[in-house]
Order: structure tokens, then sequence, then C-alpha cells
């Protein structure tokens, strides 16, 4: 314990509001609990934690107001009856880039000071090494609780609009999501032939490996807005090749309908008269 006697408050006794106030408390810092379900603050009590009777007596408790909760009106809900005249704001909550930029307006509207963020972990990773959280709001803000924000997992500060961290949030899990979807359907091929899986994913681990450099090198290109540069595998070639994965899967019994998105961007794009471009260049078809 490093015998920190900064106080915080944590809403919401899930699995990451729990975390949350156990990586506080194994900091050495007094922590006032709340949740709606007062069993769930048991533990943390045993551990040295106090809990509140309400959320308006939790957030009174501590200037540092830590909220864990399940979506947007989830924090209004609770929040409405608690004076935040003096108090911090930090929503840990899951949202959108919008609705962090209304709750920043909402909650300055009661007199207290506001970050979002946006936590890249698992509730086992909290306190652990490759934990990361994404803030975003007043950067005095985030500098006068830097420490103890730092007690969850490397604290990333992506800049004065309180939307940013929902935004990178969000951004890296569309990232994963991808990459799940392309992984459950290459296992759904393999066991559609009656193959293992477990006997397949090194093969699978090493070829996304392999792959990891496109990350960078699409990021070069849509920044530039030029996908002509390097062409190896052009976009109308892919199109067309792109038919035998529905293929491939209808014979194995299998169902594509993950795949069909981005089959139909590259033929949108390969008829729109893009078929030599990289097929970084569905980007395209994505802006509004």
């Amino acid at each position: 314990m490093s015998g920190n006697t900064t106080a915080a408050t944590v809403l919401g006794l899930g699995a990451m509001g729990s975390a949350l106030a156990g990586a506080l408390l194994d900091a050495g810092r007094p922590v006032t609990v709340w949740n709606r379900s007062a069993d769930k603050t048991k533990p943390l009590v045993t551990r040295g934690a106090v809990a509140a009777g309400s959320a308006a007596e939790a957030v009174a408790a501590s200037e540092l107001a830590i909220v864990c909760l399940l979506d947007d009106a989830s924090v209004r809900e609770v929040l409405e009856p608690a004076s935040l005249a003096g108090r911090t704001v930090v929503n840990l909550t899951n949202g959108t880039p919008r609705q962090a930029r209304e709750l920043a307006d909402w909650v300055s509207e009661r007199g207290a000071k506001f970050l979002d963020g946006g936590i890249m972990a698992t509730p086992p990773m909290i306190g652990q090494p490759g934990a990361f959280v994404f803030y975003s709001g007043p950067r005095d803000v985030f500098d006068a609780h830097r420490e103890a924000l730092d007690t969850f997992g490397g604290s990333n500060y992506v800049g004065e609009d309180p939307g940013l961290a929902a935004l990178h949030d969000l951004a890296l899990l569309s990232g994963m999501y991808g990459q799940f979807i392309g992984i459950l359907q290459a296992y759904a091929l393999i066991r559609g032939a009656g193959l293992s899986a477990v006997e397949f994913a090194p093969l699978l681990s090493g070829w996304l490996t392999a792959m990891g450099g496109f990350a960078e090198q699409a990021a070069a290109e849509i920044d530039r807005g030029d996908y002509t540069q390097n062409v190896v595998s052009n976009l109308g070639m892919q199109a067309a090749a792109f038919e035998n994965l529905p293929l491939a899967a209808a014979d194995q019994g299998v169902s594509a309908e993950l795949l069909a998105p981005l089959h139909q961007l590259l033929l949108r794009r390969a008829a729109d008269g893009h078929g030599a471009e990289n097929l970084t260049s569905v980007i395209e078809l994505l802006k509004n």
C-alpha cells in the first residue's frame, strides 16, 4: 500500500466498478462505495471501503466521484439527487462521444468538474500491466487526479473535448470486433469440414500476426487520401476473389453473413472505377 490519503468514491459495483474500487483500496486510498444492490458493497467493505446509504451520500463523501454504471441514462439518474458542486466526476461508463459531451455540460451546470473515460481492459486486468484508460476533458482536471487514475492502468489523455475518450474507445473496439468477425468466420469454415479449431488456431494466429502491418499501412494511405501507391493486390482483384468466401461457406453449410458487408463495399468501389486502388479505399464509402 502506498499510504495515499486522497479519498475517492466509486458509484456502481458491477464487475468493472468493483475492480476499480479494489484498485483504489490496494493503493491505500480511503474509498466510499455505493451500488443499487447493497450486497455488492460487502466484499469491498471487508477490504476497508465504506458503504454509503445512497448515491448522494457517496458523492458527498469524496471530492473525486468515479462513476461506472450501465449506460448514460443510469449515470444521470444516479447523480441527479446528489449535490455535485465542488466535486470532480470521472465517468467511466461506456458511451458515445455525443453522450460524453452532453454529460460534461450537464455536470458543469451543477457546479462540478468532469472527465470522461474509456476503459481498455477487462475487470481482472484493472491495476495490472496492459490495462489502460483513455481520458478527455480539461487538462488541469486530469492532471489533478492523475495519480488516482493511474491506479487503474496506464492513463492516456487524448484531449480537451470530452467526447474524445469515447471516440478512441469505440474506434479500438471497432477494430477488435472486426478481427473477431474474421476469426469466428474462419473457425466456422474449419468446423464445417469437421476439423479441429484448436489445431487450426496456431495457423490463424500466425497469419493474423503477419497481417498486422496493415493497420499502419492503411493509416498512412487514409491520411494522405491516396490509395494508388504500392498496390500489390488491387481492390478489383480482391472484389472478384472475395466471391469464393461465401461460395466456400455455402459448400460447408456455413453462413457468410459476417463477411457480406465488406463484399458489397468492394463490389461497389470497384464498379465506381477504383478497382486499381488498394482495398483501403473502401473507407471512402463509409463517409457521410
